[in-house]
């Protein structure tokens, strides 16, 4: 799969290019709006309730209390034959964050039709096998639990269908490299002694295929998979005792690390020593799955990502996969009660197994067991972090929560249960509730005294008001109750405003 995906995404290319002559042109109007929002948070307990916290971008704080106000601007212009580009900047203040001011977003995209090249930072859903972002735990490698890292992107954003295939088989995927920029959060975060990465870059790619056609037959299938790496980048160890931090390896930056990044290859002289038995950088990446059934006003979805993070995982090595998500969603028939329910499982605790053995460090060099994968951990890099929150699933808590400066995950042997639903009782009123129990056993090299348990809760409501239009309110209650996190209690209160400015 990986050896081919640059034929791939060039093959998709042509899907698109294919699909064109069914679009109709774009005839909506240049427009430049805005978007601006208060949010606030306040409670008891040592942290904020986990769903007050995760999956907001990275723009909300793991204290009791924090707030931020952030505006922006995004400006959309339609080109002619189909071409389109947009824009946008937003700037936050925050209290009690992770840093008192951040851009937040600042990108450019130029596209046509579903053919994309974004260039910058920007909140981008869970991609590429979708889950209804309001009320799932969240992505497995990369989704909207951490702040936005920079980065160059092209994408086909959406299915587009393979030509000749009478709309039955259609494909979408990206590629993209960009650069890390919580070096400095590191460094004032890490506890003396320790080591902290500065300037590390980011890869990611998909390939994703679906058979079927709604329209045509109620029945849909996709798969494909998804892969994420870390690369690059300075560690540095934290001086102890007010003496300066000192640069303790500075990892190779060269156009054969970006293609090393892309096809995942063992590290060369220059590389630490776990790279090269290993692979170069740290690696992850996850198969998925999903079937969906539509009919009338029903729709039924049920999907899979099995996590990985090295071949061992990856290729059923080690027999069946056990470690990944499985969920159930629900679209009701128009009602005013309720219209989504979610259930969504989630198991971390396998990894392959709790041994791992590199033959180059002892008297049996022809033997090796890759297993005991240390999900989100690596040696060199962390955490698979950005700003301290996980980037990939929040329910295996991320560096920010760790008081003792630790930039590794505590736990990421977990099970879990979450629970969403969602509904509009009328035009201006919505609801949703998360509610999710999970059990955590720490790590394989650091378990926890004990199984340790935790239930956490969300309930939203929020109220656009038909008397103002572009005005929002949201208000929210958040529960934890367990020995993993404490107890914590939260109220949340948000106020936005968007419109237009130009158009």
């Amino acid at each position: 799969m990986k050896k081919h995906l640059p034929i791939l995404l060039s093959l998709a290319a042509l899907c698109a290019h294919g699909a064109a002559g069914r679009e109709q042109p774009d005839t909506a109007q240049a427009r430049l709006s805005y978007r601006v929002e208060a949010l606030g948070v306040a409670g008891g307990g040592e942290y904020a309730p986990l769903w007050l916290t995760a999956n907001r971008y990275g723009l909300s704080g793991v204290d009791n209390k924090f707030a931020s106000l952030r505006a922006g601007v995004t400006y959309r212009q339609p080109l002619r034959r189909n071409w389109r580009v947009e824009a946008g900047l937003e700037l936050a203040g925050a209290w009690h964050e992770s840093a008192p001011f951040v851009v937040q977003q600042a990108y450019a995209d130029v596209a046509w039709r579903k053919l994309r090249l974004s260039i910058g930072s920007k909140e981008r859903p869970g991609f590429p096998l979708e889950k209804p972002e309001r009320l799932s735990s969240g992505m497995m490698v990369e989704g909207p639990g951490a702040r936005p890292i920079p980065q160059v992107r092209a994408e086909i954003s959406d299915y587009v269908p393979f030509p000749g295939t009478h709309r039955w088989l259609w494909l979408k995927g990206h590629l993209a490299y960009g650069r890390q920029t919580d070096g400095r959060w590191q460094a004032d975060f890490a506890k003396p002694g320790t080591n902290y990465t500065k300037g590390a870059l980011y890869h990611s790619k998909s390939l994703m295929f679906k058979i079927g056609d709604h329209e045509q037959f109620p029945l849909e299938f996709e798969f494909g998979i998804l892969m994420a790496a870390q690369f690059g980048g300075e560690q540095y160890e934290r001086g102890e005792n007010g003496a300066p931090d000192r640069l303790t390896f500075d990892m190779p930056e060269g156009l054969k690390n970006y293609w090393h990044a892309f096809f995942p290859t063992v590290g060369g002289s220059d590389t630490p020593m776990g790279d090269q038995v290993n692979i170069e950088g740290n690696q992850m990446g996850s198969w998925n799955f999903a079937l969906s059934w539509t009919a009338d006003d029903w729709r039924v979805r049920a999907y899979l990502e099995h996590y990985f993070e090295d071949h061992s995982q990856m290729f059923w090595e080690y027999g069946r996969w056990k470690d990944g998500q499985i969920g159930i969603q629900v679209g009701l028939p128009e009602n005013p009660f309720v219209t989504t329910i979610l259930w969504e499982g989630l198991n971390t605790k396998d990894q392959s197994g709790p041994l791992l053995y590199d033959g180059y460090a002892s008297q049996f060099p022809e033997y090796q067991i890759s297993a005991c994968d240390n999900y989100y951990n690596h040696f060199y890099y962390g955490g698979w972090a950005h700003w301290g929150q996980a980037m990939g699933n929040p329910l295996l808590v991320g560096p920010a929560y760790n008081r003792d400066g630790d930039l590794y995950f505590k736990s990421n042997r977990t099970r879990a249960n979450h629970l969403g639903l969602c509904g509009q009782p009328t035009d201006e009123w919505q609801w949703r509730v998360l509610m999710s129990m999970a059990r955590y056993w720490g790590t394989y090299g650091r378990p926890l005294d004990r199984q340790r348990k935790q239930f956490s809760s969300l309930f939203e409501a929020t109220y656009e008001p038909a008397w103002a239009p572009g005005w929002k309110a949201t208000a929210a209650l958040g529960f934890d109750r367990g020995n993993y996190l404490g107890n914590n209690t939260g109220f949340m209160l948000s106020i936005s405003k968007q419109g237009i400015l130009l158009k």
